[in-house]
């Protein structure tokens, strides 16, 4: 039979439509499927490829049972610490408290000092200073490390820190922190600090996971008694031209500094396999905030940060204030937002008014109709590019963490949030709230429906995009 390459194009097209139509569905969530369906069936020889390559958030078996071994040790190594276990939930702590544990391990612990830093260079000043003064060891990981003055100066501190015989470990994103890496990394292993990239990519690729998978984490641990967990990368504000970052960082104290370190070595461990001992943290003190830890990421077998969000967002009675610069809700949380402003809570969302990622910007910008209509607030932040990421619910519970309100970070980064049951933490963040607050402007549900079509169109076809954003 005599078949022209035409024939054979079409047949294969349909080929690849039928296994992706029998291969996507059953691998990926009903949402993204459906985008997934629709680029197969515009593009096929592109689609199926894509897919294959980007589509699904699998990582090595490897990876997953070293997740789990590592969940397990510090499940077994918190029954001594027993005494450190906050029992004092009521309302919304005590439905959340449960949850986080199941979810990431963590039990929620007493007798923390939570020290919330909204200045940009003062943060990182706090920051060098606490490596100045380590005694035993700095731990350090960071999605993204810059090649510019705030790079030198981190590494500069960790080479004191090393000159005085401290333990130095510092990961960083092999995609993120590409600039820092290739900058410094010689310079501090020849000073005697350990450095690990997280989720290589390259040969090792296979070994890892999807390649577009990454550790999205910002978390510092010096000593084992002072910890900081927020937002901010090591790089300066403005690194991105035109963009300078607003973020947040808390600075803590207390027994949640182990369970940094905990999280810090499971990703060592997921690294490189070798097991670092975490210190036990006594009680700080007077200040005795409340606190637990919500890691996730593709290694744990559930989204806990989308569902970890969703759950406060459902348990809210009054207020719910959500601030990040990626808003791109699956259907579950769109679905917990409306349900939330319908039913009479205030709902204020705070992004920023300038976004340094554009397809994100046009998804983003496509659910405000529905929001607004809902009943949901929605400013838009103006001085900086608004990159913290942060959450209050009612006078009960604060967020504060790595997390975005995105499907990427929901589902395809390694993301940490600290959860402080704590009136006074919530009170001061929503200080910070009202701060963004005086210098955004509000959308108003009239003025969003004046759009031009071509710009709902625009957004609308960048939504489709939702699960790679």
């Amino acid at each position: 039979m005599d078949w022209s390459l035409g024939t054979v194009l079409l047949i294969l097209d349909w080929v690849i439509r039928l296994a992706a139509l029998l291969w996507i569905p059953s691998r990926t969530s009903p949402a993204a499927a459906r985008s997934w369906m629709l680029l197969v069936g515009f593009v096929p020889l592109l689609g199926l490829p894509a897919y294959l390559l980007l589509g699904h958030p699998w990582l090595s078996r490897e990876r997953i049972q070293r997740q789990a071994r590592a969940s397990q040790v510090i499940r077994e190594e918190q029954v001594p610490l027993a005494t450190l276990r906050w029992h004092g939930g009521t309302g919304i702590a005590a439905e959340m408290a449960p949850l986080v544990e199941r979810q990431g391990a963590f039990m929620p612990v007493r007798g923390n000092a939570v020290e919330l830093l909204d200045d940009y260079d003062g943060s990182l000043q706090a920051l060098i200073a606490a490596i100045d003064g380590a005694r035993r060891n700095v731990h350090l990981l960071y999605y993204l490390m810059f090649d510019d003055a705030v790079g030198d100066a981190i590494t500069a501190a960790l080479e004191r820190a090393a000159g005085r015989g401290l333990e130095c470990r510092l990961l960083l994103d092999a995609v993120g922190a590409k600039r820092g890496w290739r900058r410094y990394a010689r310079r501090l292993r020849e000073a005697g600090v350990q450095v690990h990239q997280l989720l290589p990519g390259g040969l090792r690729w296979r070994r890892s996971g999807r390649m577009d998978l990454r550790n999205h984490r910002k978390i510092a641990v010096i000593d084992g008694s002072i910890g900081f967990i927020g937002s901010q990368n090591l790089a300066d504000a403005a690194f991105i031209p035109g963009y300078p970052n607003r973020e947040l960082v808390a600075r803590v104290q207390g027994p949640v500094v182990a369970q940094l370190d905990a999280v810090f070595a499971s990703d060592w461990y997921l690294e490189t396999g070798e097991r670092l001992h975490v210190d036990p943290v006594q009680d700080a003190g007077a200040d005795a905030v409340p606190t637990q830890l919500l890691p996730s990421g593709p290694a744990y077998p559930f989204e806990n940060a989308r569902d970890a969000v969703n759950a406060l967002i459902h348990l809210a009675k009054r207020r719910i204030v959500l601030a990040t610069p990626y808003f791109v809700p699956d259907d579950a949380t769109l679905s917990a937002l409306r349900i939330a402003a319908l039913s009479g809570v205030d709902v204020q969302l705070i992004l920023s008014a300038r976004n340094n990622q554009r397809l994100t910007a046009w998804a983003q910008e496509s659910y405000y109709a529905e929001l607004l209509a809902c009943g949901v607030r929605i400013a838009l932040y103006e001085p900086h590019f608004l990159h913290a990421k942060h959450m209050s619910v009612d006078d009960d519970v604060a967020l504060v963490g790595s997390i975005n309100l995105d499907i990427r970070s929901f589902a395809l980064n390694a993301e940490i949030g600290l959860l402080c049951y704590d009136a006074d933490v919530v009170a001061r963040l929503r200080g910070i709230e009202a701060a963004y607050l005086r210098d955004a402007h509000g959308v108003r549900a009239e003025d969003w429906a004046r759009r031009p079509a071509w710009r709902r169109s625009r957004d609308g076809i960048a939504r489709l995009a939702d699960s790679l954003m």
